[in-house]
């Protein structure tokens, strides 16, 4: 999936040239399978085994060898379900798969499991094409029907790019996780946007099935490859972020072991020079005066990255960089005077999801040296300044100024660099995969009767691989919050959702931290099952003798537990090497 072209025509020649090359994926594959592949590919390596070893049954006919098929099938269903927290629905909806067709053939069943899974997606995303007349619950209706699209999608695209070489799943587990994690997110924000009500409840009721079955497939990633290892001959593949002892590099520094398409792919990411394709200029000296004007007249074949530099000025305009626009590189002539700036907002009626001055969602989407602002004000609470669902994102000497809800860090991996970050209520919230390195975290002064809060985490379920990390950053008062900064409380984080995970490591943090460190949501909801850490941190903020002792909040983790939220494990750096970006791939120290 990284950095392609989503356009149909594209999207064929893609198809045409990965059969001639690795002969794995039909036509038909790619335009009719969307799904949670893993949920059946366990089920078909027990089977498959099972029926290996026992070849003289292949002879038998009539009714005995359509039962011992059947017992097969029901003890791989019952296997692969075991690790599910949703064992009910995951053993249903297999058994209802397989009762319609007991061959033990790894694609028929592959298919068969993936029709179900459109169909309860499907569900879901026809109860958000309701017609209803309130403007607010018409809304939540729209932001639905482009979230469940987007799940559909992505769905779509993780099932082209494995194929039909099911040995490949385990080596793809990243990936999946990637995809799999983002789709619970979309799912979640789709019911986050409805007003409470029996219209809400009955939106959580449709998307229950879907949700358990994305969380039964999460926790079947997890488990791929051990399951995998039960085929005859099955080896694991390399990851897309291990290269192999002795293995060596090709002039990109990309391994020789990956498939052509991939180092293309890679490759395109890479900005060694920024010379722009299209220029945007307020003062008309460019080719465009908008931002919106530039991404409209994109070339719609474009293959390499396409790069869009904004001189500086301050561009009042909603920009969306829309999911078909992949491999675009953004750069203006600094955060403070190349600026695009808004103030759609929640109090005057636009739902959260849709305030964002500048949101990223083309997959490998690159800025530098610009400012994305929301001028609301605290008294309009949530106001986007920026929302990011572009998978393998970087931001680079970038600021985002708001103050409620100021980075929506959405889905996917991301990657921010030197950039600044200004807000007061939850202003770094979402539930991406995301890194902060270097960054200036800026706490304002907000409303009277407010807290502050760095992050609001949204992972949903514990096997997501989501989570928010600012390492080696620097959390600090704006000058206006300087006098109050002792009497206005201020604090780490909160957990949005139930699994929410922080860590902060090896950053400075002053004093108008509270010592509590941490505030609940409300009550003791997420307490026991979310994952907060520190580690390394040093200023008058890090002192932990008086942080909250909740059960999930990790005083102060190992060097090694640390070492999993690094660049490298964390983002799988490949695409981040290759973008050219400045990164430090494990600990400062």
């Amino acid at each position: 999936m990284a950095f392609q072209d989503y356009s149909h025509l594209t999207e064929r020649r893609k198809v045409e040239r990965q059969q001639k090359l690795r002969k794995r994926i039909t036509i038909a594959v790619v335009l009719t399978t969307i799904a949670i592949i893993v949920i059946s590919c366990g089920a078909v390596a027990v089977i498959y085994r099972q029926n290996q070893g026992k070849g003289s049954e292949t002879h038998e006919v009539g009714d005995l060898k359509a039962s011992k098929t059947v017992s097969h099938l029901q003890k791989g269903i019952k296997m692969i379900c075991s690790p599910t927290d949703y064992k009910e629905t995951c053993e249903s909806s297999l058994t209802s798969i397989m009762s319609s067709n007991t061959s033990a053939n790894p694609k028929d069943l592959l298919k068969a499991a993936i029709n179900v899974i459109i169909n309860e997606v499907d569900k879901a995303f026809n109860f958000a094409r309701l017609n209803i007349n309130d403007p607010k619950i018409k809304g939540a209706v729209e932001d639905c029907h482009v979230l469940l699209k987007d799940a559909k999608e992505e769905l779509r695209d993780s099932i082209s790019h494995i194929g039909n070489d099911i040995s490949k799943i385990s080596s793809k587990t990243t990936d999946l996780n990637n995809w799999l994690s983002a789709v619970m997110s979309y799912q979640e924000t789709c019911i986050d946007g409805f007003p409470e009500g029996k219209l809400k409840t009955n939106m959580q009721n449709g998307m229950k099935t879907a949700k358990e079955m994305t969380s039964n497939a999460l926790a079947i990633v997890s488990e791929v490859s051990t399951l995998f290892s039960l085929f005859p001959g099955f080896t694991h593949r390399h990851l897309l972020s291990k290269v192999p002892k002795g293995a060596s590099l090709d002039n990109n520094g990309l391994p020789h072991w990956m498939s052509h398409n991939d180092r293309r792919m890679l490759r395109a990411a890479k900005v060694k020079k920024l010379k722009p394709n299209v220029t945007v200029a307020k003062d008309g000296s460019g080719q465009f005066t908008t931002i919106s004007g530039a991404l409209a007249a994109m070339p719609k074949e474009h293959e390499e990255r396409y790069i869009i530099y904004v001189k500086m000025g301050i561009y009042d305009e909603t920009v969306i960089v829309e999911k078909k626009m992949v491999n675009i590189t953004m750069y203006g002539d600094g955060s403070q005077k190349t600026i695009v700036t808004g103030s759609k907002n929640f109090v005057d009626g636009v739902r959260t999801f849709q305030t964002a001055t500048f949101a990223a969602l083309g997959e490998g989407f690159i800025a530098q040296g610009m400012g994305f602002r929301n001028t609301a004000g605290p008294e309009k609470h949530q106001a986007v300044a920026l929302r990011v669902q572009s998978d393998r994102s970087v931001f680079l000497n970038c600021r985002m100024e708001g103050y409620q809800d100021t980075l929506y860090a959405q889905t996917h991996r991301q990657f921010y660099r030197s950039c600044v970050i200004a807000g007061t209520v939850d202003f770094i919230f979402g539930d991406a995969t995301t890194i902060l390195q270097n960054c200036m975290i800026i706490v304002r002064k907000p409303l009277d009767n407010q807290q502050n809060i760095v992050t609001a985490q949204g992972r949903i379920d514990k096997r997501e691989t989501t989570g928010i990390i600012l390492q080696n950053c620097r959390i600090l008062p704006d000058k206006k919050l300087v006098p109050d900064r002792l009497k206005i409380r201020s604090y780490l984080g909160r957990p949005w959702k139930e699994f929410s995970r922080t860590i902060i490591m090896e950053s400075t943090i002053s004093d108008l931290i509270h010592p509590d460190g941490w505030l609940p949501w409300e009550g003791d909801f997420a307490l026991k099952t979310l994952y907060y850490a520190e580690y390394k941190n040093r200023g008058p903020g890090a002192i932990q003798t008086a942080r909250i002792k909740w059960p999930g909040y990790k005083k102060e983790i190992t060097k090694v537990e640390a070492m999993k939220y690094t660049v490298v494990p964390f983002l799988q750096d490949d695409w981040i090497r290759a973008s050219g970006a400045p990164a430090h791939m494990g600990l400062f120290r």
